[in-house]
């Protein structure tokens, strides 16, 4: 009877343990540089369709948005009708920052 609960405790544990790192977020970090942006620029300045690489590229610099928004160079691109319909496209909503 000892040895079934004994072996019971394990299984809950193990499949405890395997829930909890399974949903563990991912660490990868994000080197914030506006330049990793440059694919969105024509779609930006003149409202063309956004490529796939910029959507790709708003997605990864997703977690930067809020720090290019508070740079006064930046922030009239990033906040701009044309950066908000991109964003829109890709499927990447702009943070309340």
């Amino acid at each position: 009877m000892k040895n079934t609960s004994f072996v019971t405790v394990c299984a809950v544990a193990m499949v405890a343990a395997a829930v909890l790192l399974s949903e563990a977020p991912s660490a990868e970090a994000v080197t914030c540089s506006p330049l990793q942006m440059s694919s969105c620029l024509s779609a930006i300045t003149s409202g063309s369709p956004p490529s796939s690489q910029c959507c790709a590229k708003l997605k990864e610099q997703k977690p930067c948005l809020c720090g290019y928004l508070k740079d006064p160079n930046l922030r009239q691109y990033v906040n701009s009708p044309n950066a908000r319909n991109v964003a829109a496209k890709c499927g990447v909503s702009l943070p309340k920052c």
